[in-house]
């Protein structure tokens, strides 16, 4: 192996890059477009959920039963409704996600009862703000509840209930505010590799052949591996590069909590840069056409990274079926290599497995991108 023809065909690889616009732009823009859209215009968290309130009584206690419902960031008044066919129009209509229905003698059956019943109609077409909207309309309630029962015993000159009532008093870790940013933006970094990486060098065989190069390079004392390591060193100093941009404007423009260790960190996403680069080669080699190589490429890589590693959906919570697919997607193991070291601090001894896989993955997609290319025309 020669280190001045693998210099050289780097050499020519990134003055192809650097004349072509669009890689360049794949290169430069796409991760911080990617960051952007991700890191602003994606969230779980539910907040101000659009909220009808059909009171029927329109008393004291009702208007101080709508005003817990307000009083947090959860929902916000929608509308105030006169009457039910209101209510099912506004939520035909998609006005409100939820509606409050107060019956015409709330306050009564609760000062004689301490009980009462209230109505809630959410509109499930969403599933995920619906159950999540649930949640949070049970615990209003819940408070309510506890607060207007206290209140019924103390007026009847009963003690309040004690005996059997369990306090749950819940500590949440590693993402003590329940920030779902915090959650997503390590896991875009994963997206952009997987998507720049791939898809420029999906590009680098084949768009020797569009060009009509390709002869001069199997013309000349270069061997497979030469060509190969003098086409990928320029795409990995790239991928680390935008990596390295994406895990700083992580932690200190999302300020998402960094617990664990640079090293760690670097090497894990060094080889999964490895991985995603030698796929696209392996495209490239494969597929002669740009654009062929480009979409099998985006096929390959970011596709799965999107909906199979984790970053999308909770694979514990995935049939059995596609929980055994995804252990055959390497996103999935740099996803939560990712979460790990920033939310939790994780060292490389927490992080054996994942590691491994991706030691592995790296080792055999490399090995066989080094065979795939052939000094031949056919």
């Amino acid at each position: 192996m020669n280190l001045n023809r693998i210099f050289a065909m780097a050499f020519k690889e990134t003055l192809q890059v650097w004349r072509d616009p669009r890689s360049l732009a794949m290169a430069l823009l796409m991760p911080v477009m990617q960051l952007a859209l991700l890191g602003y215009g994606v969230s779980l968290d539910i907040k101000r959920v659009g909220l009808c309130i059909y009171d029927q009584e329109r008393s004291q206690v009702s208007r101080e039963l709508v005003e817990r419902f307000t009083a947090s960031d959860w929902f916000r008044i929608s509308a105030k409704l006169p009457d039910e066919r209101a209510v099912r129009g506004a939520m035909d209509s998609g006005e409100c996600v939820a509606a409050v229905t107060i019956p015409v003698n709330f306050s009564r059956v609760l000062a004689a009862t301490g009980n009462a019943q209230v109505q809630t109609v959410f509109d499930a077409t969403d599933v995920n703000t619906t159950n999540i909207a649930t949640g949070y309309a049970q615990g209003i309630v819940g408070i309510v509840t506890a607060d207007f029962g206290s209140r019924w015993a103390a007026s009847h000159g009963l003690p309040a209930q004690t005996v059997g009532v369990v306090d749950l008093e819940p500590r949440v870790w590693f993402n003590e505010g329940l920030d779902s940013r915090n959650f997503i933006i390590p896991g875009v970094v994963a997206i952009i590799l997987s998507l720049v990486g791939a898809q420029l060098t999906s590009l680098t065989v084949s768009r020797e052949w569009e060009r009509g190069t390709m002869e001069q390079l199997i013309s000349t004392p270069v061997t497979a591996l030469e060509f190969m390591l003098g086409k990928l060193v320029p795409y990995f100093m790239i991928g680390l590069f935008d990596a390295a941009f994406c895990l700083c404007a992580a932690a200190f423009w999302f300020e998402v909590p960094f617990r664990g260790g640079i090293g760690t960190l670097m090497l894990t996403t060094a080889l999964f840069t490895l991985v995603v680069l030698g796929i696209g080669y392996l495209v490239s080699v494969r597929v002669r056409n740009q654009r062929g190589a480009s979409q099998v490429a985006l096929m390959l890589t970011m596709l799965p990274t999107t909906l199979l590693s984790g970053f999308t959906f909770p694979i514990d919570q995935m049939p059995e079926a596609l929980r055994t697919v995804t252990t055959v997607v390497c996103a999935r193991y740099y996803v939560t290599i990712l979460r790990a070291v920033f939310l939790k601090g994780s060292t490389m001894g927490d992080l054996i497995v994942p590691v491994l896989a991706l030691v592995i993955f790296a080792a055999v997609i490399m090995g066989a991108a080094a065979r795939s290319f052939h000094k031949r025309l056919d």
